[in-house]
């Protein structure tokens, strides 16, 4: 059992300095998610299914791997990343001091998020709730007795799953075990249409996740490797 985390390629924020909600890709994200999509049918063919969030970023980059794969992308909101205040309209520098201000809280203010957006706390059980229902929907489930083992019904599968930095640090958190924190960007950083990979393997009578691969860049040219612009 396989999962393939795919975070989206480089988003369009602005347009002449102005920021913008359910940003498409750049030209070099639109790049990035090509290669991303030959590497992924290259490597990791043949998939069971692409799961996305519904986001444009994450769609346009889900986009070319699905045509290659000749699969429908199954779409989840629930996987967006964390919702963020309403800056539509504002400049990139007002947006920028805005992040500068916020990650210098003290770390318990972070479990509330940015004044006007969602809170970490909401944002992970929004997060964990989807990714649990995806999962089990697919015979993937918690033990019931026993902490980080898993039952998997059909080993298998092989699943990508496209969506965002914040998302996917969540869910490898909850897959790997690590306790929820607000700073999950800090412990899992990934580039723009980088791969990475947690394997299911036997263990136990049940299974454990494993983290194989991790902000695998290597399709990637380097003068196209690009991370967000706001989160160091």
């Amino acid at each position: 059992m396989e999962l393939i985390f795919v975070r989206h390629g480089e988003p369009d924020w602005t347009t002449a300095d102005v920021d913008r909600a359910d940003a498409p890709l750049t030209d070099r994200g639109r790049a990035q998610a090509d290669l991303t999509a030959r590497r992924i049918a290259d490597e990791f063919a043949p998939l069971s299914e692409i799961i996305a969030s519904t986001a444009l970023r994450a769609q346009e980059t889900a986009l070319p791997i699905a045509d290659l794969m000749g699969l429908p992308i199954e779409s989840f909101a629930g996987l967006v990343e964390l919702g963020i205040p309403s800056w539509s309209g504002k400049t990139t520098t007002m947006v920028r001091d805005t992040f500068d201000r916020s990650f210098n809280r003290p770390h318990a203010e972070w479990w509330s998020g940015m004044a006007g957006g969602e809170s970490f706390r909401d944002f992970h059980e929004r997060v964990t709730g989807t990714m649990l229902r995806i999962l089990g929907d697919r015979g993937i489930r918690p033990h019931p007795d026993h902490d980080h083992l898993w039952s998997v019904d059909e080993p298998g599968r092989r699943i990508a799953i496209v969506s965002h930095g914040g998302t996917g640090a969540v869910v490898m958190a909850l897959l790997l075990g690590a306790p929820p924190a607000p700073w999950e960007w800090k412990r899992f950083r990934p580039a723009h249409a980088s791969l990475s990979k947690l394997a299911a393997f036997p263990f136990a009578e049940s299974y454990v996740w494993s983290l194989q691969t991790f902000n695998d860049q290597e399709h990637l040219p380097e003068d196209i490797r690009t991370r967000a612009r706001y989160l160091p």
